[in-house]
């Protein structure tokens, strides 16, 4: 691609995304959709006896890509001020013989709405395979450190220890709802509108036909490849580009989720993950010493404007007044192509940053031993409630306890807590024996059980795809 510097470009057109994805959102690859369904159509109608075989040859001569003239057609809709009507008053240009014949009985949506499932189908094949590349990643991560404990953090402060395969399989489980959604959005929504002219109620086509057109429809939606509503307006319901858009947010809030958690742990005071860094990549243009967390930053801003066209979708939907109005077209020229690119860049990043993240088990073991000890409050509490001990005196005691070991932690030293739980006067009284309970890296419940029992469900998903090419690429900047 060469783009033009001079004009304002998306981002979209030439930095984030990827090659193929820019090709299913380009005008080109739209307009040959158009040509693909004038033509399957045009076929149609010809088992009918409406188009004659030689009328149907010309139409297939220049129904392909290279047929395509956007110059002469933008020409045209500059005049005309319709962008369907001008490619097919291009078509027909072309198609001297069978061009009186293009687009019979059809409305606009026909075209247009059948093409834009066709893109949309594919476009979601794409995010759903690059989807399960990065779940294979994370099952990958998962058994690689199902028994390394590290700190667990809530509200971003030290809670109790976990394990970083359990960790993984937080992550890998929002990627396995996300890959059901987008299955079930593509065995159920991902619909045409199918061939029924205006207001949907193809009475047009039974006026060609003298009689019930719906066979004519389902042969045109067969020769697409492509599923059709019963019910459909002169559109399809827009109720489905907020469904598809709903699937894509909330992939997006997955990899958001990620995103951010890598970048609390990528900062010093953590100091637990680091994202892949090249060897000449540079973080800061005053600060050479910076290594931040710039792919994790892009995935939370673009994922950020993903979920933003979500209010657009569903006015799109709410306001589709009666049989259709035109108030969707514009915004939808935006809100689809940049949901399935924006989307389409973070999966990328977000497959380079498993694929080449750099774990501290240093930094891990720092945390774990610095805030550990405090998690074997909770066991001391309830072995001493089972005796027969107030719990909540018990609670005030270790709360007061605990407050000094945090001092000495804060100023680096090492963590006293069960020092201060011998010495403790209060506590000194009661049987439990401090040595059998300071283990605090054994106080993981039975995440690792957990972590590997899920790698069944992973592996399930993993073997569906496993015969299709890997679609992993590196990120456009």
């Amino acid at each position: 691609m060469n783009p033009d510097f001079n004009n304002f470009l998306s981002p979209f057109s030439w930095r984030y995304g990827s090659s193929e994805m820019r090709v299913l959102f380009s005008e080109k690859y739209k307009r040959t959709q158009w040509r693909k369904i004038w033509y399957a159509l045009a076929s149609s109608q010809y088992e009918y006896g409406l188009i004659s075989k030689s009328e149907l040859n010309n139409i297939k001569k220049f129904s392909s890509s290279s047929s395509v003239n956007i110059p002469r057609s933008l020409a045209i809709e500059k005049k005309i001020r319709h962008d369907l009507m001008s490619e097919i008053k291009t078509f027909s240009t072309q198609a001297k013989k069978g061009g009186g014949k293009i687009h019979l009985g059809a409305t606009s949506m026909d075209i247009e709405d059948n093409a834009d499932m066709l893109i949309i189908r594919e476009a979601l094949t794409i995010i759903l395979e690059k989807t399960v590349d990065c779940m294979d990643l994370l099952s990958k991560k998962i058994k690689s450190y199902n028994n390394t404990v590290c700190m667990g953090w809530t509200h971003i402060q030290p809670a109790e220890p976990t394990t970083l395969g359990y960790r993984f399989s937080l992550y890998a489980q929002d990627l396995f709802l996300d890959i059901k959604n987008i299955e079930f959005i593509l065995e159920n929504f991902a619909l045409g509108k199918g061939i029924k002219g205006a207001v949907g109620t193809s009475a047009s086509y039974q006026r060609l036909l003298g009689k019930n057109p719906q066979n004519l429809e389902n042969t045109v939606m067969k020769k697409l490849d492509l599923k059709s509503f019963l019910i459909s307006s002169q559109t399809y319901p827009r109720k489905v580009d907020f469904l598809i858009l709903s699937a894509l947010s909330s992939l997006a809030q997955s990899l958001h989720k990620f995103s951010i958690d890598f970048r609390i742990l990528q900062s010093p005071p953590f100091g637990e993950f680091k994202e892949p860094m090249k060897k000449h990549q540079v973080s800061s243009s005053a600060m050479p010493f910076k290594r931040n967390p710039m792919m994790s930053e892009r995935i939370s801003s673009l994922t950020r404007y993903i979920s933003s066209f979500l209010s657009v979708a569903h006015s799109n939907a709410a306001n589709s007044i009666l049989e259709r109005t035109l108030d969707d077209s514009a915004n939808r020229r935006i809100i689809i192509p940049e949901s399935f690119l924006a989307l389409d860049e973070c999966l990328i990043i977000y497959s380079k940053i498993l694929s080449g993240m750099e774990i501290s088990k240093i930094n891990i073991n720092k945390n774990l031993n610095a805030y550990g000890p405090f998690a074997l409050i909770e066991p001391i509490m309830m072995d001493l409630s089972k005796q027969g001990k107030n719990r909540q005196s018990l609670h005030e005691e270790f709360r007061k306890i605990s407050l000094k070991a945090w001092d000495e932690v804060e100023l680096g030293n090492p963590n006293p807590l069960f020092e201060l739980i011998s010495k403790n006067k209060n506590l000194s009284k009661f049987s439990f024996n401090i040595k059998n309970l300071s283990d605090y890296s054994k106080h993981i419940g039975n995440a690792p059980e957990r972590s590997l029992l899920f790698q069944k469900s992973i592996s399930s998903i993993l073997k569906k795809y496993k015969n299709r090419p890997k679609r992993i690429s590196e990120p456009s900047y």
